[in-house]
């Protein structure tokens, strides 16, 4: 046998704890809540930190979250792995009927009963293993703590590349479990913990073969009265760690932290009973014992007199900007292990979950959309799924968006927020030109308003464009918006500066990464980027291929981050505790370790010209920033928003969905093609026109509309789908869909609707057009002028030289694959053609 040590490698954990469900009245409800879930999630992360395998950062905490939540966020953990990736599963499991598919339930899980039950919101265990399936992680390890969870040994089976993959599964197939006392972690979870932290080194085969002593052990039984047996799977001679915890003297040689230190009856800062007064409670808990065994794990656990047992932390949720999310991550994981975040016996007040999400998207949810926010009544709108879990906290990129939603916020909102009265830093947008064409002098880049700017530049470059950030997603692409809606400037001449084939980049940090991507525009491309992406950097920094100077438009707003608290209504269980935690972790932001932050990241101080760090000053950026149009206002913002929408007008896009006979595979669920096509209909309007075509070679044809082009309501379209969209017999013919497609969309000269198609396949038959059937559609696809969006479901489908890159690389498109979260990603490239969902 040969264990893998993946220390060194970057590794990844996915801990998915599902205690709470959105939907539990019958007929179509789930169960039930398991608030014994909530545990599990918090005392297995902390003994993964402690295990030395994973690093803290390393591990992403999921609570309750829907299903694309979910697949989002096993997508980009999938994505960052090269070691070993972990995911593990505790909530509730379902089958259609014994020895069927294992079906995950999420928040948003329903029930519906039929000839065979199905489970919408609930994710096929399949779907996880070909998520799985994409990461190039060395080894994949999957702990399910579900009912039913003996069900995926099967489906395992079903793979053709198993040694990757090792299972373990916390009960035989088609048996359910009881979850146990609400108060502690579940049976099994307990035992799983326990084992991770014994001393010396842990495997998943210590693990798993422990798992079976531990709980048989315990002589537990499943619901139907049948010993209680956990599951495991691994090809034989693999193994890999997990865990590496030193021995008991090593481990309190010198040792400070409360959690490993000895237990000493003078040491006031650790929980301590006298032995007698320990032993009468003990002997006070026997009666508990015969009525079951779960309420005493965590009270056992306290008084054992040994380590400190820490009880979970409130999770706080703040959502930010999307160009703040990297900042505002590394601050509240700086919080979460200083003093401010530490309680008197070591134990940590607060988990932080940072996401972002449009910032048109958020304004408008939290304006007209709370109570759907709370409580999701349909598909058609659903901010749980399209933004995330409710925030308590949100961070926009300026106090202006909190002034739109207050000012404009529904009567029966469910949600108040109150916003700090001061910014948290500050950041010019500044237009960051290649140095050899950048202004030679201060006066130069500075004291002008953008669109003069942009003229000197197009005098000093004749080949000089300008690029930025897609307005409706990132607060940085709005401001500069408001620049470039001068006083002198019409909203046409305006976008006529900024104009490019395909759409916008979503966030300024992507649109510094694909600046490089073309040699042409590389060296003479101007981008509007907020002025601390200039120190702070972005991931394919060192790709970048020319220099930039920094130049300060006087008319552009700049980034001013504010903290806003957001309280729901109906949400006061823990809220004298939720405010504390807010409160602490509002204070450390504004303090002294909260702006050493954003002094690393670049940030100036919100009401000075002045770096908050002049000693780490970026190349190619001023000392002393000249006086700007700070701040922006809620009017300028709301007003350039309308105008930009208006300037486009509704969107016409084309769906071309492969329906060959090796889609099968691919089909099923929202990660299939029908699923990721539904999904993206959300960033599409009732003025938006849109078709489906099914594309396989059936009755002499090469498609068969599904869906005619015109415009739709969303509820109608995915009925449509329903019936008709299946897998043919047949395969798909790429060049004479493509071609029709093309020919379908040409632009009628009185049209100025903007256009996008979208082909959805695995890639299979593009890889097998001809070199002259491949130049064909290039050529048609550079003819056409229309932005070609293909979504591969192979993994490595657009890696370069691919045909499905070449195709949308011709078309001035986006190619998206499993490393892109392709639901996310397409519903985004969808949003910016068409007018979106009011």
């Amino acid at each position: 046998m040969i264990r893998l040590d993946p220390r060194g490698k970057p590794n990844r954990a996915l801990l998915v704890g599902v205690s709470e469900y959105a939907h539990t009245r019958p007929p179509h409800g789930v169960p039930g809540g398991l608030p014994a879930v909530e545990h599990n999630v918090d005392r297995l992360r902390e003994a993964l930190v402690r295990g030395r395998v994973f690093g803290e950062q390393e591990i992403t905490v999921a609570r309750s979250p829907s299903l694309e939540h979910f697949e989002r966020s096993l997508l980009s953990a999938a994505a960052k792995a090269e070691g070993v990736l972990l995911l593990y599963f505790a909530g509730h499991g379902a089958i259609p009927s014994a020895g069927d598919e294992l079906f995950l339930q999420m928040r948003n899980a329903r029930v519906v009963a039929g000839g065979k039950a199905v489970f919408p919101g609930a994710e096929p265990f399949t779907s996880v293993l070909a998520m799985l399936a994409t990461s190039p992680a060395r080894r994949i390890v999957v702990v399910l703590d579900c009912c039913f969870a003996g069900n995926a040994a099967w489906v395992r089976e079903t793979l053709s590349d198993k040694h990757r993959l090792l299972l373990m599964m916390s009960v035989q197939a088609n048996h359910r479990i009881d979850a146990g006392d609400p108060g502690t972690p579940t049976p099994y979870t307990a035992e799983l913990v326990r084992l991770l932290e014994e001393e010396g080194e842990t495997g998943f085969l210590d693990l798993a073969e422990g798992m079976r002593e531990r709980m048989a052990a315990r002589g537990l039984s499943t619901v139907r009265g049948d010993g209680w047996e956990p599951q495991w799977r691994a090809e034989p001679g693999e193994d890999v760690l997990l865990a590496v915890r030193p021995r008991a003297s090593e481990e309190h040689e010198g040792a400070t932290d409360p959690e490993t230190r000895p237990d000493p009856p003078d040491d006031p800062g650790t929980p301590w009973l006298p032995l007698a007064l320990r032993t009468v409670l003990l002997l006070g808990l026997l009666a508990v014992l015969t009525a079951g065994t779960y309420g005493v794990i965590g009270l056992v656990g306290y008084l054992r007199g040994g380590d400190t047992v820490c009880a979970p932390p409130l999770e706080l949720r703040v959502l930010t900007d999307p160009d703040l999310e990297p900042t505002i991550r590394t601050a509240a994981d700086a919080h979460l292990t200083s003093e401010a975040n530490t309680l008197d016996d070591g134990c940590r007040r607060t988990g932080i979950t940072v996401y972002s999400a449009g910032s048109s998207d958020v304004v408008t949810a939290l304006r007209r959309q709370t109570g759907t926010w709370q409580e999701p009544r349909d598909e058609d709108v659903n901010p749980q799924r399209d933004i995330g879990p409710q925030p308590d906290i949100w961070i926009p990129a300026s106090r202006a968006d909190f002034a739109r939603v207050v000012e404009g916020q529904d009567t029966d909102a469910v949600a108040v927020l109150e916003a700090a009265a001061e910014p948290l830093a500050y950041s010019p947008v500044v237009l960051a030109v290649p140095r050899d064409f950048a202004a030679d002098d201060v006066e130069g880049r500075t004291g002008l308003p953008l669109n003069r700017m942009i003229e000197d530049l197009a005098e000093r470059d004749e080949d000089a464009r300008v690029r930025r950030p897609d307005p409706e997603f990132t607060d940085v692409g709005l401001l500069a918006t408001i620049g470039l809606y001068g006083a002198d400037a019409s909203v046409a001449a305006a976008e006529q500066r900024v104009a490019q084939p395909g759409p916008p980049s979503p966030t300024a940090a992507e649109l510094l990464c694909t600046l490089p991507d073309h040699e042409d525009v590389d060296d003479h491309t101007a981008a509007l980027v907020p002025e601390f992406l200039m120190r702070s950097g972005v991931g394919c920094d060192s790709t970048t291929r020319t220099r930039r100077t920094a130049q300060y438009p006087d008319d552009v707003p700049g980034v001013a981050p504010v903290f806003a608290r957001v309280r729901w209504q109906g949400a006061d269980r823990d809220e004298e505790a939720r405010d504390a935690s807010v409160a602490a972790f509002q204070d450390w932001l504004a303090g002294e370790q909260g702006q050493a932050v954003f002094a690393d990241d670049g940030f100036r101080h919100p009401y000075k010209w002045e770096l908050m760090d002049p000693d780490e000053k970026a190349d190619g950026v001023l000392l002393t920033s000249p006086v700007l149009d700070r701040f922006a206002r809620r009017d300028a913002m709301e007003a350039a928003l309308k105008e930009y929408r208006a300037a486009g007008g509704p969107g016409r896009v084309l769906y071309l969905l492969d329906s060959s006979l090796s889609m099968r595979e691919l089909w099923k669920g929202p990660s299939g093609a029908p699923g990721l096509l539904k999904q993206s209909l959300g960033g599409l309007g009732g003025q938006d026109e849109y078709g489906v075509w099914a594309v396989a070679n059936t009755g002499g044809r090469s498609y068969e509309p599904l869906l005619e082009l015109g415009p739709h309501r969303r509820a109608d379209a995915e009925r449509t789908l329903d019936d008709r969209a299946r897998v043919r017999d047949a395969e798909a013919d790429p060049h004479d869909a493509l071609d029709a497609a093309f020919e379908a969309m040409e632009r009628p000269g009185d049209d100025n609707r903007r256009r996008l198609i979208v082909y959805l396949t695995d890639s299979e038959d593009s890889g097998q057009l001809s070199r002259d059937r491949l130049d064909d559609v290039l050529s048609g696809a550079r003819r056409a002028e229309v932005p070609v969006t293909v979504v591969s479901l192979t993994s490595g489908g657009c890696d370069p030289g691919r045909p499905d890159r070449l195709i949308a690389d011709a078309g001035q498109g986006r190619c998206l694959d499993s490393g892109d979260d392709p639901g996310t990603a397409l519903r985004d490239e969808v949003a910016r053609t068409g007018t979106g969902e009011e």
